[in-house]
């Protein structure tokens, strides 16, 4: 059964009722998530700098393909660096014969193909396919996946699935891809370039925001349901690799639909965190028990406002009163703890 806000789209968006068939296969967007940090665990275990270089292109590669829906050849056909835009965040695919398309890509992105590659490099990404769909394969199979849901063709095709189903047009997916035909609804609608970017940039940006900065907001997927008389425990797999518990009414649960795999979003107020101070975890009866690190602290006349950026980037804020302030003695840069009461989570759909 589809969700409220799924019905709520569907008559004016027909992307929304869209859904890939059965014989496509594509990853949803935590093991999208699990794959890039497969990717990062196996460039951070580089050890010489020449083997860094190495594997720092090929994570580009995998950053573009992952981020821009292209082919691998056109990744690999990009004369210079100076196709990506990095102010305007954007990469120019194809070649002057065949002409170019524009493709927005999330901030991070850009910066992190800023800081990986020199600058106006020729051919940065002249290396040999097979060489790159085995590297792909093998990040694949260290995440736990069939080595060719790694494929670069299983990325590109996830990718446009996953902006499908954030709601945008059939159209201006395709425009993005590079597809050729319009198929199965182009004639309902068209898209100037103009209109592309505008649109393809608002869903990069609101991805870059749920990735780096939304604070108190865990996007995951349903790892575990333990359903009661009155209420269900809900337990998330998050983009971060740690588990987020709630709590919510069995009439929530059979209104949101909620099954394995389902993905939602999990947030929380700040005034309901708690904070422990030290390295080592607290005893708690909290079902969420989050490390990470003091990066900021503001001092008010009578409570405090601390965030804890945690190991995936992600931040928590927690409200306090001075007193209970003066009593932890935190400063930046000290390792602390997020402690969440499950029963203070608020689930949502997807990344709404």
């Amino acid at each position: 059964m589809p969700s409220m806000k799924t019905q709520a789209h569907a008559s004016t968006n027909p992307s929304s009722i869209l859904a890939p068939s059965e014989e496509d296969r594509y990853l949803d967007p935590v093991q999208l998530a699990e794959l890039e940090t497969a990717f990062r665990d196996w460039l951070t275990a580089a050890g010489r700098p020449d083997i860094r270089r190495s594997r720092e292109r090929i994570f580009c590669i995998f950053l573009l393909i992952r981020y821009t829906g292209a082919r691998l050849g056109e990744i690999l056909g990009i004369a210079s660096t100076r196709q990506v835009d990095f102010k305007g965040h954007t990469v120019r695919i194809g070649t002057e014969a065949a002409g170019f398309r524009e493709v927005q890509i999330p901030p991070h992105v850009a910066d992190e193909i800023r800081t990986a590659l020199p600058s106006s490099a020729a051919d940065p990404f002249a290396v040999d396919a097979g060489h790159v769909r085995r590297k792909f394969y093998e990040r694949a199979e260290a995440c736990g996946l069939p080595k060719g849901m790694g494929s670069p063709n299983v990325i590109r095709r996830s990718r446009a699935v996953e902006l499908l189903r954030s709601n945008l047009p059939l159209p201006v997916v395709q425009k993005m891809l590079g597809h050729s035909t319009a198929g199965l609804t182009a004639s309902w609608l068209d898209f100037s370039d103009k209109d592309m970017k505008r649109v393809v940039a608002h869903v990069t940006r609101r991805e870059s925001r749920i990735k780096t900065s939304a604070r108190n907001s865990f996007t995951g997927k349903v790892s575990r349901m333990i359903p009661g008389d009155i209420q269900t425990v809900v337990t998330l797999d998050t983009l971060g690799g740690y588990p987020v518990t709630a709590i919510i009414t069995n009439e929530s649960a059979e209104r949101l639909a909620l099954g394995p795999g389902t993905l939602l979003t999990a947030e929380v107020k700040a005034p309901w965190v708690l904070v422990a101070a030290g390295p080592v975890a607290p005893v708690t009866s909290c079902a969420n028990t989050l490390e990470g690190t003091v990066t900021r602290i503001i001092r008010g006349a009578s409570t405090t406002e601390v965030i804890l950026t945690l190991k995936d980037g992600t931040e928590v804020c927690a409200l306090m009163t001075r007193s209970g302030d003066d009593t932890l003695e935190l400063h930046r840069g000290d390792a602390a703890w997020a402690l969440i009461d499950a029963f203070s989570v608020i689930l949502r759909m997807g990344d709404a």
